[in-house]
């Protein structure tokens, strides 16, 4: 497997290489083998090796950082057994290889077969890749969760094959909610009972009570800018009622529940209960606070959980923390759920197209699915997630098990995919600066969606809408 990259790239692909390696070591062995499938029956099987592709150079792009690249040490097995060479001609975070994709898919420069792709981001991607369908059987498919491929599908086009599913639920100190000083405290506050909250109000409270405490620095948090402050504010939107959009993809969000969502976050901001600094946060940033013991509870992706319960990367949270549904908003029959898929897709302008389809069927296989879901990700195969809650039936760890339960009972009753426009990240890019100033107080939350909207207007029109 070789590397294309500039010499910054080469530098950070250098850290990559070490950080596999040290994957392979810890997570058992991937090194090629005689027979691949060998540990089958206990491991999930290995797809996509079935062809002879000696002197095939496949190019990738991927999805960089943690928990993503373990996947990537498995690619030597690959190699081996079908003659193929896999070239990674870019890794980077999923807002960075987004530009990286749009901008080749723009110009026509396509460096690559392989690309990865999210559910979230597919749309504006659609005129630029291959159609999966003509590459998968039914057979193959019928080992993915259904909601997940319709959610992967445009206009009868299978868009992407999911890597793996995320849905957002609720993160929580174990040591606090359980702590009998705090439940008699809090209660004869607020007059009812200290749980992990199951609406957003409560998290109000909550929030409140164990910041005003002392107990943490913060009561909770969200990333703070780029999609996945867009993205937090649309689940909550959803839960309260509301949503970004009608059926004709006009904006709809400066609506009673808009302005109510926007003002919980300004309040929560104005109160100090969430970081000050949060404008400047994405997914590690928030990550890093949990695992610091700094919050209380808050909305995050399963994906990573073996980070939290590792005692030697988190130790004030490792064995402390329990998961729990998204609240209720106003509308108390929804709950949040922002959900979608990373997959993989086929560049259109693929000269190697078979060649991409059985690395993405190897990439997303039932052993590689199975892999990643050890690692806390949640698989989109159903014979990998069957697997996996095999594993934690048997565990020592009553959180395993009840993580998985808890996941698949919100990825068949709460998945909210983001609204199905192409123009999503473009929406997104012009909404959150508009967001920020909200939260910050620069805005009130009535000016703010106003705003919002108003500029969404502006947007569609140039594009079209």
């Amino acid at each position: 497997m070789t590397e294309r990259h500039t010499v910054t790239r080469r530098v950070f692909a250098g850290a990559v290489a070490t950080m596999v390696t040290a994957a392979m070591l810890t997570a058992g062995p991937v090194a090629a083998q005689d027979d691949p499938n060998a540990d089958a029956e206990t491991m999930g099987a290995w797809a996509g090796l079935d062809k002879d592709l000696s002197g095939v150079t496949i190019r990738m792009a991927n999805i960089g950082g943690a928990p993503y690249e373990n996947m990537y040490a498995s690619i030597p097995i690959f190699e081996e057994a079908t003659g193929a060479e896999v070239e990674i001609v870019f890794l980077g975070d999923g807002f960075e290889i987004d530009r990286y994709l749009k901008t080749n898919y723009a110009a026509g420069t396509e460096d690559y077969d392989v690309a990865w792709s999210h559910t979230s981001f597919m749309a504006q991607y659609t005129p630029f890749v291959e159609p999966l369908q003509n590459w998968f059987s039914e057979e193959e498919l019928a080992a993915y969760n259904p909601a997940i491929l319709e959610a992967a599908t445009i206009n009868g086009d299978l868009q992407v094959i999911p890597r793996h599913s995320d849905i957002s639920s609720m993160h929580y100190r174990l040591d606090l909610f359980e702590d009998p000083e705090h439940q008699a405290a809090f209660e004869e506050a607020y007059g009812y009972p200290l749980a992990v909250p199951t609406t957003i109000d409560q998290m109000t409270d909550m929030a409140e009570y164990f910041v005003d405490s002392g107990a943490v620095t913060y009561g909770t948090q969200w990333a703070g800018r780029e999609e996945g402050l867009t993205g937090r504010f649309y689940e909550l939107l959803f839960a309260n009622g509301g949503d970004y959009f009608d059926e004709d993809l006009m904006p709809i969000f400066d609506s009673e529940a808009g302005v109510m969502t926007a003002q919980w976050m300004q309040d929560l901001y104005a109160d100090g209960l969430v970081p000050s600094d949060l404008t400047n946060y994405l997914w590690p940033e928030v990550a890093q606070n949990f695992c610091n013991g700094d919050v209380a509870f808050f909305l995050e992706w399963p994906g990573w959980y073996s980070f939290f319960q590792d005692p030697e990367s988190c130790p004030a949270i490792a064995g402390s923390f329990g998961l729990a549904r998204g609240p209720q908003g106003a509308a108390m029959e929804k709950h949040t759920g922002w959900a979608g898929s990373h997959a993989m897709s086929i560049a259109a302008a693929s000269e190697n197209k078979e060649a991409a389809a059985q690395l993405v069927k190897f990439l997303t296989s039932e052993r590689a699915q199975y892999d990643e879901a050890k690692l806390g990700l949640l698989p989109a195969r159903a014979d990998a997630f069957e697997r996996i809650k095999a594993d934690a039936a048997e565990s020592d760890v009553a959180l395993d098990a009840e993580r998985l339960a808890l996941h698949e009972l919100m990825l068949n009753e709460d998945f909210t995919p983001v609204p199905p426009t192409p123009d999503w990240i473009s929406f997104s890019n012009v909404w959150y600066p508009t967001l920020q100033g909200i939260i910050l107080g620069d805005l009130s939350a009535e000016e703010g969606v106003a705003k919002g909207v108003e500029d969404t207007l502006e947007l569609w029109e140039s594009l079209g809408y």
